[in-house]
C-alpha cells in the first residue's frame, strides 16, 4: 500500500479531516465518508479481476463526492482543494482500469 499512491493521498486527506473542529453528526458522517474512501481503496487493490477493483474504486469515489458536498455545506476551502485533488486521482485511476 505504500506504494499506492491514491491510497496514501486518500490516507492524508482523512488524517487532515480528523482535525477539523466539527461536532455532531457532520462530523461524525464526514469522518465515516473520508474513512470509507481508504477502506475501500485498500479491498479493491486486493481484488483479482479489473471489474472487482473498478467497483470499489467508484464506490470510494462516490465517498468523496460525499465529503466534498460536506465540506462544502461548511465552507473549508482548504480541505475543498485536497478533495478535488483526491477525486482527480481516484477518477485517473478508475479511467486507467477501464482502458
Amino acid at each position: 500500500m505504500r506504494n499506492f499512491r491514491t491510497f496514501q493521498l486518500a490516507k492524508e486527506f482523512y488524517q487532515e479531516c480528523k482535525k477539523l473542529p466539527l461536532t455532531g453528526n457532520v462530523r461524525d458522517q464526514l469522518l465515516r465518508a473520508s474513512l470509507s474512501i481508504c477502506l475501500n481503496l485498500a479491498e479493491g487493490s486486493g481484488k483479482q479481476t479489473d471489474k472487482e477493483r473498478r467497483r470499489f474504486y467508484y464506490i470510494a469515489l462516490g465517498s468523496q463526492r460525499e465529503v466534498h458536498c460536506l465540506l462544502e455545506l461548511e465552507n473549508i476551502e482548504k480541505l475543498i482543494v485536497q478533495s478535488d485533488r483526491l477525486g482527480g486521482c481516484l477518477y485517473k485511476l478508475i479511467h486507467s482500469i477501464c482502458a
